[in-house]
């Protein structure tokens, strides 16, 4: 196992549990948060018995109507280890305030104006939602929120990262359409959330890992410089929390490794070099992390593999997870009034 996973297993768990409240906050409202966090204390106290994630979206109190879109008691999973009533009068409650931005993802270009990279404003309202959606076997959502809690903490309290090392690198590989990405996004909407006290807002660029291969001979690892000079720009706002996503990595390690056995020019060493380079020069801020995806395990280079503090095969769901998906997509198609119309359409197909 990992040093810094095993450093995240090992923090001693509160006698009492912690909750955590998400509260998305209307578009057009100016309250302050702290203010926010009172009337959502008091109106749950009011409640005092939520049993697993609650949302609420309609309120009595006029305050609460008009600042607050939802208030929702998230991730009880992760923190019961059975289903059992949860008393919000004495439990410890995480209150997250937060407004979604609705801009859409903005274009990074570096050469000949192909898009280098995506890039969102978090939390993102295309976003919202997704954490919920995704149904995994193991406790890998625990395990990644874990992590990335304990990186800030290691930095908070000044650990020296010659003892200790961690990159703030994240791996998540396995076959294709397992959620693998969709994971590394909703993780980055989630962090941007749970950390909003301590970052006023989330960035997430998404790197488009072909287009840093250019046409020109020599120039693909000047194009790796630009992109992570943008991105350093972005680190340098200590009010931001920057999550780098990089999808298929395995495109460039796979590069390096025929370009090592003569099959590829030099130029795509230079690349994977570049981007190694950039991992080690950024992960020294604390505001910082790197998510990473791959379809091709064999294929990842051992010098980016070392990198990564946690390594996560995310396979196929289980027969209870399709389950629960299944059960999900139902519950959605209930929610809009559209359940009678699909069985219609399900009983036409059979």
């Amino acid at each position: 196992m990992d040093e810094v996973s095993k450093l995240c297993e090992a923090l001693p768990p509160s006698d009492v549990p912690t909750f955590h409240v998400e509260v998305c906050q209307q578009p057009c409202s100016t309250a302050l948060p702290n203010t926010l966090k009172d009337y959502v204390k008091q109106f749950l106290i009011c409640i005092g018995t939520a049993y697993g994630d609650t949302t609420f979206n309609h309120f009595e109190n006029e305050f609460l109507n008009e600042h607050i879109k939802s208030i929702s008691i998230c991730d009880t999973d992760l923190v019961l280890v059975e289903r059992k009533a949860i008393d919000l009068q004495s439990c410890k409650l995480a209150i997250h305030v937060f407004q979604l931005h609705d801009d859409g993802p903005a274009s990074e270009e570096l050469e000949d104006e192909i898009t280098a990279a995506n890039h969102w404003l978090l939390p993102a309202a295309e976003f919202e939602g997704i954490w919920d959606s995704l149904v995994f076997d193991t406790d890998v959502k625990a395990q990644l929120i874990n992590y990335a809690t304990t990186t800030l903490l290691f930095s908070d309290r000044g650990v020296n990262a010659n003892i200790i090392t961690w990159n703030r690198v994240i791996l998540l590989h396995g076959p294709p359409g397992t959620g693998k990405t969709s994971l590394c996004k909703a993780l980055a909407q989630k962090l941007c959330v749970r950390l909003s006290d301590r970052y006023s807002y989330g960035q997430l660029i998404e790197i488009n890992s072909h287009s840093l291969f250019s046409k020109w001979f020599s120039e693909s690892g000047k194009l790796v410089m630009k992109m992570f000079q943008k991105i350093q720009e972005l680190i340098d706002d200590k009010e931001a929390l920057v999550c780098v996503l990089i999808d298929e990595v395995e495109s460039l390690t796979a590069a390096r490794k025929a370009a090592m056995q003569g099959q590829e020019p030099s130029d795509a060493i230079r690349v994977v070099n570049a981007l190694l380079t950039q991992i080690d020069q950024i992960k020294r801020h604390p505001n910082v992390i790197i998510l990473t995806t791959s379809n091709v395990t064999g294929a990842i280079d051992l010098a980016f593999v070392d990198r990564a503090d946690i390594k996560q095969y995310i396979g196929p769901p289980s027969v209870n997870a399709i389950y629960t998906i299944y059960h999900s997509c139902i519950n959605e198609l209930m929610r809009v009034s559209l359940y009678r119309l699909s069985s219609i359409h399900a009983s036409m197909n059979d």
